[in-house]
């Protein structure tokens, strides 16, 4: 009776939901139950929600606590220590009895909002049992006052309560490992099976606006959620007051579906364009400004785009009149100053009020629609559209979300622009669904004043590719960073000397990453529990891989990957407006990356280069990224490049291009000792400053050219002296 009585209460306050409880059913005698630990109710929702009898494993001076023994008298309680090996092997002859056993393998209840600390004993208790793993995850219970969250997310006290059951699973090492590596191994795999839990059961199936929405519900309409360098903060219901004047006035000038330019800086109007574009049914297309004129009428033709939202201050500043004046003989321009001026009292009431109710009117659209289009650099040619779907980013954000943990008080500096993926997705739209506050600054290259700003606005969470972390780090005052908690690399290769600057100047370990565009874009990811150095870690939850075979490499081969994070397509130059879905050689929705890999033993992933970057010399296969490595190892303070080109003799040769005032081929050869002649380059051209992408990345085909006509000159003037002599 009392358990009926509580099941009818806590279904009246909390609105509890029990979704599949089929696999409950399916699980069958012998089951450990695994779920997520966010609150003090957890026990007593599993004990009235769950069929049956069930036993709880609880740490034995939680068991204790005199206002939860009423409750745990609900069902049977084993008190255990998870860290102690004699209270496992009982927990192992328990569920030999064929019984379901709750345990909650974080040990105790979430104080970041996020999955804590995996124990290695519940995974081994699985294995040696042979019990069927039932993994439930709790949702909800978290913004409740019985949780351990205060001040960190905003507390009520009957917020709707959700128990996902999911299928069941089972860890079997096979008799494979024994002892601690076994115990290690099996803990490792409980721990992916609740990072997976923990995605397959959050929503993405809808659209950014709806998650916006969601996020104000979380965190309240007055949660601060943007700011940039005008120093006027908003908060969630000033943006979307924002979002919804914007597009509405962009609504008449534009047609449902289509992609409308985005030529705008980092910054809070930028965040609002581009919501009250998707808002409408349109896309936000966003223009790399930095590949001049060309590469933007480029961009406009292949995505069809008729329309350009810009800024005239923004084009003053950047000094893009000229490239303004170019795209104005293509495209219409709508500067946001002229719909500022044509905006009336009434425009603003009516954005507030559609603001203020917009969780009755807006419907949402389908998550599978476009989201936004991005243009590659066009190293490869002219620039290719990249078509992400709302489900697309939502789902990478989730991905992150699920093995990162950061919550309402972090702060984002966010100086990466948002024509590239890392900045779009990562650097803008995981802070504003997630309720932290994101600071846009408009330029990665101000590498004395990035510093200063971590400093002034207490950032604590930080993204950037390895060229600009190593000089911001280089002008910081070793107190600039205090406040970081998180620093992600991607984009390009972190180089050793980076990391290790880092870590001795402001100690702070930098976490590296790897993605691309066409995976919105994070792939993989180094995190604080599954960290390796030299790799850019393991891939997202729900995203599988295939290494195809390349000839001349012995281990690893070139990435395919498939998941909820691909991209709807591509729209190429040669077919504009016309979306081209994902495939390679292992069928539709696979996307060739183009790197060379390995994964080992436990997931991680190293990057050996491009399927591009590696050179044929004499019949052997030749990794242009190693031999950066080396000369970065020899001359950690300089900017280096390695390309290959044509060679009469031995099919290609290496030519390096570096900012290493005295460099040549001897030093690096003796500061390279037991490496093979083949991966030393024969040719190193000494330059001031190297062909740079906007983005940081080295700008490749740039330097490629360089090094041929560099090369060229060489060649001719060694020549000229011959004939001479």
């Amino acid at each position: 009776m009392l358990k009926k009585f509580l099941h009818w209460l806590l279904t009246l306050l909390y609105r509890v939901k029990v979704v599949g409880l089929e696999n409950y059913h399916a699980a069958g005698a012998r089951v450990l139950i695994i779920a997520n630990h966010t609150s003090f109710l957890d026990p007593l929702l599993l004990g009235v929600f769950l069929p049956d009898d069930i036993t709880f494993a609880i740490n034995t001076h939680i068991s204790q606590r005199w206002w939860l023994k009423p409750f745990l008298r609900l069902s049977t309680v084993f008190p255990m220590d998870p860290t102690h090996p004699l209270s496992l092997k009982a927990l192992i002859n328990h569920l030999q009895h064929d019984t379901r056993t709750v345990i909650f393998p974080e040990g105790r209840i979430t104080v970041t909002g996020s999955m804590m600390k995996i124990y290695d004993g519940p995974g081994m208790v699985a294995d040696k049992s042979g019990a069927t793993i039932l993994p439930i995850r709790i949702a909800g219970a978290q913004y409740t006052p019985f949780s351990k969250l205060k001040n960190i997310v905003r507390l009520r006290w009957f917020p709707a309560i959700t128990l996902h059951i999911l299928p069941p699973t089972r860890i079997d090492t096979h008799g494979q490992f024994t002892g601690k590596v076994r115990r290690k191994k099996s803990g490792h795999i409980l721990a992916d099976i609740m990072t997976e839990m923990l995605f397959a059961t959050s929503h993405y199936q809808q659209t950014l606006f709806s998650a916006l929405l969601e996020a104000r519900r979380v965190h309240g309409g007055k949660h601060r959620v943007a700011e940039d360098m005008e120093r006027k903060p908003l908060d969630y219901d000033n943006v979307l007051t924002r979002s919804i004047i914007v597009g509405r006035l962009l609504k008449p000038l534009t047609e449902a579906g289509e992609n409308v330019g985005v030529l705008l800086p980092n910054s809070a109007k930028t965040l609002c364009a581009i919501l009250g574009i998707q808002l409408y049914g349109r896309v936000p297309a966003m223009l790399n400004y930095s590949i001049g004129s060309t590469g933007m009428l480029s961009a406009c033709n292949t995505g069809q785009i008729k329309h350009v939202v810009s800024s005239r201050k923004f084009v003053e500043l950047a000094r893009l009149q000229d490239d303004i004046e170019q795209l104005a003989k293509a495209v219409q321009i709508t500067y946001l100053e002229d719909l500022a001026g044509s905006l009336s009292g009434i425009d603003k009431l009516t954005g507030a009020l559609l603001a203020k109710t917009a969780g009755l009117w807006y419907r949402g659209g389908d998550g599978d629609d476009a989201a936004v289009t991005l243009f590659t650099s066009g190293s490869e040619g002219a620039p290719k559209g990249v078509v992400l779907s709302h489900a697309n980013v939502l789902a990478n954000l989730l991905q992150v979300k699920s093995r990162i943990d950061f919550n309402s008080r972090d702060i984002v500096l966010n100086f990466l622009p948002m024509f590239h993926s890392f900045g779009f997705t990562v650097g803008t739209m995981l802070p504003v669904v997630n309720g932290m506050t994101v600071f846009f600054y408009p330029s990665p290259l101000h590498y004395s004043i990035i510093p200063e700003m971590a400093y002034e606005v207490g950032a604590t969470i930080m993204f950037g590719t390895n060229t600009f972390l190593a000089n911001y780090a280089k002008k910081a005052n070793p107190y600039d960073f205090y406040s970081l908690r998180y620093v992600v690399a991607g984009a390009e290769k972190l180089q050793e000397s980076t990391r290790q600057m880092w870590l001795d100047k402001f100690g702070i370990r930098i976490l590296e990453g790897y993605g691309a565009t066409e995976t919105s874009p994070v792939t993989a990811v180094n995190t604080p529990m599954d960290y390796k150095a030299g790799t850019v870690g393991r891939f997202m939850p729900d995203m599988l891989h295939k290494l195809e075979a390349v000839p001349g490499i012995d281990e690893g081969g070139k990435l395919h990957v498939a998941g909820p994070n691909i991209m709807k397509g591509y729209l190429l130059p040669n077919n504009p407006g016309v979306l081209v879905p994902p495939c390679s050689l292992y069928g539709e929705g696979w996307y060739d990356t183009g790197d060379i890999v390995s994964v080992d033993d436990e997931g991680f992933i190293r990057i050996q280069g491009r399927s591009k970057r590696f050179a044929k010399i004499s019949g052997e296969m030749v990794s242009l990224a190693f031999v950066e490595q080396l000369a970065a190892t020899v001359w950690p303070d300089a900017h280096h490049a390695v390309v290959n080109l044509p060679d009469p003799k031995k099919g290609e040769q290496l030519v390096l291009l570096t900012s290493q005032r005295g460099a040549n081929p001897k030093q690096l050869a003796a500061a390279s000792p037991g490496v093979a002649s083949i991966n030393l380059p024969k040719k190193i051209f000494v330059l001031d400053k190297l062909p740079v992408l906007a983005t940081g990345k080295t700008d490749y085909p740039g330097a490629t050219a360089l090094a041929q006509s560099l090369l060229d000159h060489a060649e001719h003037a060694e020549h000229d002296e011959a004939s001479e002599v």
